[in-house]
């Protein structure tokens, strides 16, 4: 997994909005991985099954990249291991995680938006501040110039009462602007003030999401642990499917094709419902209540409801803004077939619909892929993450987590005013290898909550 979403550009601007007034220890964790470098082709050797070593080694990499307390971590540990290997349980423990991931998310980046607009604020106030510096320096000096040279009293030379009462009159003109500007300087710095008591409440709440996102993250990559150490040696029909799945990868040279190549494989899947799922039947009539229950047993191996059943109640695979819409240019000489979304630096990707792992892995300059094999002869491809934590052939539920996105664009997936210093998901829906217009099949925030 990377480093929090967010979490360096979040502190960065609270440290930003609060220099100016105290020194502020923050905890920030950079993120020193370089960007990947674009795959042009696929390794051919087949991907062995983690051994424990490797499980362990990957889960402490993650707990060395967070600030949890070692009781926290132990707790969090222990609350999983109470789980012995149900994974009725666990498919539900991590949903639910990935769930409270994408909440956390989306108020990270609102606390982020509300920083921006107190630093802007604050530049606002500071540059009135500075151009009243510079208009009360020269009314004191004007001042300090009468205070050495002062006019004499008229008792002592009535001769002078001109001199004097054109100084009174100066006097009486300049003291309502000075009172007028001192009022004017006392409110910016209330401003301030309350821009800095409102910088301090929100870096309270991005540290609190934060921690959220940090527990979160924990408890998933332990999830996903425990299910990995639970599975066992892997067979030796999964490991020639998984070689074969490579090396129609490596052959393959696009998307559509390697798609098509993956869809003919899928009758020779391990699992008879992964191969009765490629046929098309025609879906049964379902109420909402009963494709929300269906969606609720978190023991399915297999999709809740057919694939055409489920529009409308998909789940984005990521929070983020759509920047690429399905049909549009995209800037490459062609349309779009799917819809880019430029989501936070290390986001959470999230299973759009319940399907097997047909492939997973680089992917010519897409950078990591998913494709998820959803029945009924759809297919959803998931293009430029950075990580990947699901495996060739395993069954995913709606809503589990399949990876992470990286800290900037990872492969040729769109070409947008963000530049390459925003990652980018691309999101495909496929229907008898040919896509689909995707508008229509997300659910609602209601539906997905």
């Amino acid at each position: 997994m990377g480093l929090l979403p967010g979490k360096t550009l979040g502190l960065l601007l609270v440290s930003a909005l609060l220099a100016r007034f105290f020194a502020l220890p923050l905890q920030a964790q950079t993120d020193t991985s370089a960007p990947d470098a674009v795959a042009p082709v696929i390794e051919s050797t087949a991907e062995t099954a983690p051994d424990s070593a490797t499980i362990q080694s990957d889960l402490e990499a993650v707990e060395t990249s967070i600030s949890l307390s070692q009781q926290r971590i132990d707790e969090l540990k222990a609350e999983i291991a109470a789980m012995k290997g149900d994974h009725t349980k666990q498919n539900a423990a991590l949903i639910a995680a990935a769930q409270r991931v994408k909440l956390a998310e989306i108020k990270v980046t609102d606390v982020e938006g509300r920083l921006s607009d107190l630093i802007i604020r604050e530049l606002e106030v500071q540059g009135r501040l500075d151009g009243s510096n510079a208009e009360i320096a020269d009314v004191l000096a004007a001042l300090e110039r009468i205070s050495l040279n002062p006019p004499p009293a008229l008792i002592v030379d009535p001769d002078d009462a001109l001199g004097s009462a054109r100084s009174a009159i100066l006097i009486a003109a300049i003291a309502p602007q000075l009172r007028a500007k001192a009022d004017s300087i006392t409110a910016d710095l209330t401003e301030l003030n309350n821009i800095k008591a409102a910088a301090l409440a929100e870096e309270a709440t991005l540290r609190a999401n934060h921690a959220v996102l940090e527990e979160e993250q924990l408890r998933i990559a332990t999830l996903i642990a425990a299910r990995k150490q639970g599975i066992g040696m892997r067979t030796a029909e999964l490991d020639a499917e998984e070689q074969q799945t490579i090396a129609l990868a490596t052959r393959a040279t696009s998307l559509k094709e390697l798609v098509n190549s993956l869809t003919a494989q899928v009758t020779s899947m391990s699992t008879t419902a992964a191969a009765n799922a490629a046929v098309d039947l025609d879906p049964p009539v379902m109420t909402p209540e009963a494709i929300q229950l269906a969606f609720a047993d978190s023991a399915r191996t297999e999709p809740a409801v057919p694939f055409r059943v489920a529009r409308g109640y998909l789940t984005i695979p990521a929070n983020g803004v759509n920047v690429l819409d399905y049909g549009a240019s995209d800037d490459f000489g062609g349309v779009s077939h799917g819809i880019s979304l430029v989501t936070r630096a290390d986001a959470q990707v999230v299973a759009p619909a319940d399907g097997w792992v047909l492939y997973k892995g680089p992917y010519l300059n897409y950078g990591q892929i998913i494709i998820l094999n959803t029945g009924q002869g759809y297919t959803t491809l998931l293009a430029g993450l950075k990580t990947v934590t699901v495996d060739i052939g395993q069954f995913v539920q709606m809503g589990m987590p399949l990876g992470t996105m990286g800290s900037r664009t990872t492969g040729r997936t769109v070409t947008t005013s963000a530049g390459a210093a925003q990652p980018t998901l691309y999101i495909e829906l496929q229907l008898n290898n040919e896509s689909i217009d995707p508008t229509g099949w997300w659910a609602t925030p209601t539906q997905s909550g």
